[in-house]
């Protein structure tokens, strides 16, 4: 073989290797995506409930409370 063809080869085996590192990145992300996406949606489902029992009263961070 000559030096070039080593050469690159040498290249490609460096470009699949960073191809399969980053297939493996992409797919850890897709998993955090997933789990994240479940945890705001159950977030969301318990803030509604929250929110439909307490009467749906809003609070207003510049009003005094009740108290004063």
């Amino acid at each position: 073989m000559t030096d070039q063809t080593e050469a690159l080869q040498e290249r490609i085996a460096h470009l699949e290797r960073m191809v399969e590192d980053l297939s493996d990145v992409v797919a850890r992300q897709a998993g955090d995506l997933e789990r994240l996406t479940r945890q705001v949606a159950m977030l969301m489902q318990r803030e509604a409930t929250r929110e439909a029992d307490a009467g749906g009263g809003a609070y207003f961070a510049d009003e005094r409370p009740p108290h004063y």
